[in-house]
């Protein structure tokens, strides 16, 4: 079998849907056996940043691999910063670069798209993946090619793989099947007891779900156990979207002060929390009325379960929710704790767009044709979006990287078939939104909500008054047609759900709502996590 051939195969056995990517002249090979042998359809796009950022989120919403192909030096260079972001936020990437073949690297010539050495690209990578290998020589590339692969499982971070592209159509033996290590279940078991002893004993327990149980697909086993144990169960801000479809004691997204009073008492008052595959980051409790006691917390992430006194290495996330549902009892009653109620009923008048109506009006868009994953950029639409009903959500909530809105859209659509919501406001879609050019060669239709203030907002939140906080009036939806799709700008309530409820009834392409809002309008829950955050950096 061909090297390249071996490699998509290895990723399809592995669990891979698709590669989305851009050629270029190092990666050409590679990509012709791809699209000759049809292993996995392959999606290109425009420009290499949106290639990583639709590629991740692929990865994300399946809990699958997610495949970017790329060429040399100005391709992968190119995704340095959205493979960084799925290194921090613990994304399943894998980064395929084509390279000069083995005999260009020797003849002593600076190669075009090098930089310092030939290896720079790699030592780059280096920083920013969990597994990194070259695939030069026939006799070890089954073996690395497996534990690539098998380390971006296992750890759910990104790995790079680099092919020379004079090595693509060399025959190799097969890449080994994937086996998962040994699980420590005598481990996990004596570590449930202890944190079941711990739950039983706290006034009052709880549960907040981290990243970590989407990148593992246990939300249908989380829900299990929740529902044993029946404690109030809440996510954390990166982990919004998580058990949207499981009926479990979900109360909510944990914000600190710019969340809800009854979710911040449910964690910041809690003597057992028991924080499952939550990464502990500044986004996720950088807003806490006060820092969170971790010496009564529970902390199960990476592979490792951690209590104030001791740590239980070596115990999967899986592995410790198994052992947990095996003894289970109840300790608290589920019905207790009632789902979050968010905001219905837009009234549909003249009155100018606030971004809580937005959330309003998708809500109502929700109840009455359903539901609709969203992909959602950083900004005020991000926080937007917490008011929104609860639906599968993918979004940069720690790196907070501007741009992977429109492109986790279409990588959610790629991978899932599903029509998604994208939300994304105009800066961000002057990075990034042009990818939507692509959706009519591939049949894609989201709906986007484009939040149009002519500024970046948010960053004027945190340093009012300079003037290059102001954008210009691009008129976005104008463009949309050209581009393939259908685009309405609307500066009114009534507008707003009209074109809404005409977006929902056209599948044909694209829809662009060029949402017009005045500059300082923010949601509710920016505006609390400003002013917290504000707070807390002038409190000593």
């Amino acid at each position: 079998m061909q090297l390249a051939e071996a490699l998509f195969c290895a990723l399809k056995d592995r669990g891979a849907t698709e590669v989305i990517g851009i050629p270029g002249d190092f990666a050409l090979p590679y990509f012709k056996i791809l699209e000759d042998t049809k292993i996995l359809p392959l999606y290109t796009l425009s420009h290499e940043p949106g290639v990583g950022f639709a590629a991740d989120a692929a990865g994300r919403f399946n809990s699958r691999l997610g495949v970017a192909a790329v060429t040399y030096g100005a391709g992968a260079l190119n995704m340095v910063n959205p493979v960084a972001q799925a290194y921090v936020e613990k994304s399943p990437l894998v980064v395929i670069s084509g390279a000069p073949g083995k005999l260009e690297s020797q003849r002593g010539l600076g190669l075009h798209h090098q930089v310092k050495r030939i290896d720079s690209q790699y030592k780059i990578f280096e920083e920013i993946t969990c597994a990194q290998v070259i695939l030069d020589d026939v006799q070890t590339a089954p073996h690395l090619i497996a534990h690539a692969l098998d380390t971006c499982i296992q750890q759910s971070r990104p790995v790079y793989i680099e092919l020379p592209r004079d090595m693509v159509s060399e025959d190799i033996a097969a890449v080994p099947a994937f086996h998962p290590g040994c699980d420590n279940m005598d481990g996990a078991r004596a570590c449930a007891e202890e944190v079941l002893e711990h739950l039983r004993a706290a006034k009052q327990p709880c549960i907040m779900a981290g990243v970590e149980i989407r990148r593992f697909g246990l939300e249908k086993k989380l829900a299990e156990l929740t529902n044993i144990l029946g404690v109030p169960v809440v996510t954390s801000f990166m982990a919004r979207g998580i058990l949207a479809d499981s009926e479990v004691p979900l109360i909510g997204t944990y914000l600190g002060l710019a969340g809800t009073e009854k979710v911040r008492k449910a964690v910041e008052r809690s003597d057992g929390l028991l924080m499952l595959g939550v990464i502990l980051s500044d986004t996720n409790f950088g807003v806490s009325k006060r820092e969170i006691d971790m010496r009564a917390c529970v902390h199960a992430f990476d592979r490792e379960v951690n209590f104030a006194h001791h740590t239980y290495r070596e115990v999967t996330l899986e592995c410790l929710i198994e052992a947990l549902i095996e003894i289970a009892q109840p300790i608290g009653d589920a019905k207790r704790h009632p789902a979050p109620v968010y905001p219905r009923n837009l009234s549909a008048d003249d009155k100018a767009i606030a971004p809580t109506d937005i959330a309003c009006a998708v809500n109502d868009m929700f109840a009455k044709h359903g539901k609709m994953p969203i992909a959602s950029d950083m900004g005020d639409c991000l926080f937007t979006a917490m008011d929104i009903a609860n639906t599968a959500l993918i979004a940069p909530g720690y790196y907070a990287s501007m741009g992977p809105g429109v492109p986790a859209g279409l990588g959610i659509q790629a991978t899932s078939g599903k029509r998604p919501l994208i939300m994304v406001g105009d800066g961000a879609f002057q990075m990034t939104g042009w990818e939507l050019g692509n959706c009519r060669q591939y049949g894609w239709n989201p709906i986007v909500l484009l939040f149009n203030n002519r500024s970046w907002e948010m960053l004027r939140t945190f340093q009012p008054g300079p003037d290059y906080h102001d954008l210009d009036d691009w008129k976005f939806a104008q463009m949309a047609a050209p581009m393939g799709g259908k685009g309405v700008r609307v500066t009114t309530r009534k507008e707003l759900i009209e074109a809404l409820e005409a977006a929902q009834n056209d599948t044909s392409c694209f829809q662009l709502i060029e949402i017009m809002l005045e500059r300082g309008e923010i949601s509710q829950t920016l505006n609390r996590f400003v002013n917290a955050v504000k707070r807390l950096s002038t409190t000593k």
